[in-house]
C-alpha cells in the first residue's frame, strides 16, 4: 500500500539543487513563472527534502480500516511507531498496537530488525540503498509523465500557494517501474510560493491498474491526499496522509480500504546506537 501512496501523492518532502537560488533566497521573479518552470522547481525541492528527511527522526500513527460494501467498518487496525535512523537507515519502532503495547512477539520482531540494521553488511547496505533509489526514480518522470496547468493561487495554512492542475500526458513512455501509472492517476498539486514545497496533494485513479506479484488491481476512484508542512530551511515532510481505496487481489477478493497517517514530532536525529525500549 507505500507504493500507492507514493505514486498517487509522489509522497515525499524532498531537498535537491534547484536551479541556481539558494536555498533560503526569496525569488523576486516568481509571479512570471509559468506552470512547468513551477513544477520543475518544486520536483528539485522535494528531492531536496527527501534527502534531508532521513536526518529527522518523528511519529507516526498508522488507522487502517477495512470497509464492508455499505461503508461500514469490519476491521481496523491501529499502530504507534517511532522511526529514528539506526547507521544510516530508517529504524520502525513499533511503540502502541490498538492502545496496547507490543506483544512480546512484536518486541522481538522489533529487536531483531534493530540487531540487523546494526550490522548490516555492505553489500546489504547497497542493496537497500538500490531499493531506496528504484522507489524513488519516479519523481523524476513526473515532468514527462504529466501535463500541468497553473490553475490560481490559494493561502494554505496562512502561507500562499500555487495550484495547479495534472493530468496524464498523452503518449508518455514510462521509464521506472512506477511510472507506467502515471497514465492512471489524475490530480491536484498545491507549490508554496516561496520556497516550491508540496503542501498539498490531492489524486486520483481515473482507470484501473494492476501492481505486485499478487495481481492487485487498483480500482478507479481510488484517492489519496497528501498535506506537508515546513519544519524550517526549506525542509517539508508529511503531515497527514488519507488513503480512500478500492482493490481487487486475484481478481476475487474486493478490499476497501480507508487509511489515515499522521505525522508529528519531527526532530533532528542524533544517528547514534539505539537500544529497543522494554
Amino acid at each position: 500500500m507505500h507504493v500507492i501512496l507514493a505514486v498517487l501523492a509522489a509522497s515525499s518532502a524532498l531537498f535537491a539543487q534547484s536551479g541556481g537560488t539558494a536555498p533560503n533566497e526569496p525569488r523576486n521573479d516568481a509571479g512570471a513563472l509559468d506552470a512547468r518552470q513551477i513544477v520543475e522547481l518544486s520536483v528539485a525541492a522535494t528531492e531536496r527534502s527527501w534527502g534531508t528527511r532521513d536526518e529527522y527522526s518523528y511519529m507516526e500513527r498508522d488507522e487502517d480500516r477495512r470497509l464492508d460494501s455499505h461503508g461500514m467498518v469490519k476491521s481496523d487496525d491501529d499502530k504507534v511507531l517511532q522511526l529514528t535512523i539506526i547507521n544510516g537507515a530508517r529504524f520502525e519502532q513499533l511503540m502502541e498496537h490498538n492502545g496496547r503495547p507490543p506483544s512480546a512477539e512484536e518486541q522481538r520482531e522489533s529487536t531483531e530488525e534493530l540487531d540487523k540494521l546494526k550490522h548490516e553488511t555492505p553489500e546489504g547496505r547497497t542493496l537497500r540503498l538500490g531499493k531506496e533509489e528504484e522507489n524513488g526514480a519516479f519523481l523524476r518522470d513526473v515532468l514527462e509523465g504529466f501535463d500541468f496547468q497553473l490553475i490560481g493561487e490559494e493561502m494554505v495554512d496562512g502561507r500562499p500557494a500555487y495550484v495547479l492542475q495534472a493530468t496524464p500526458h498523452p503518449g508518455y513512455r514510462a521509464q521506472g517501474k512506477y511510472g507506467k501509472m502515471f497514465s492512471k492517476v489524475a490530480g491536484k498539486l498545491w507549490i508554496d510560493k516561496q520556497d516550491f514545497g508540496w503542501v498539498r496533494v490531492d489524486g486520483q485513479v481515473t482507470q484501473a491498474f494492476s501492481m505486485g506479484l499478487f495481481v492487485a488491481r487498483v480500482q478507479r476512484g481510488s484517492r489519496v491526499i497528501l498535506e506537508q508542512t515546513c519544519v524550517g530551511d526549506d525542509v517539508w515532510v508529511p503531515k497527514r496522509i488519507e488513503l480512500r481505496a478500492s482493490a481487487k487481489i486475484l481478481f476475487l477478493k474486493s478490499l476497501d480500504i480507508d487509511r489515515i497517517l499522521t505525522y508529528s514530532d519531527y526532530m533532528l536525529a542524533a544517528n547514534e546506537p539505539y537500544s529497543v525500549s522494554k
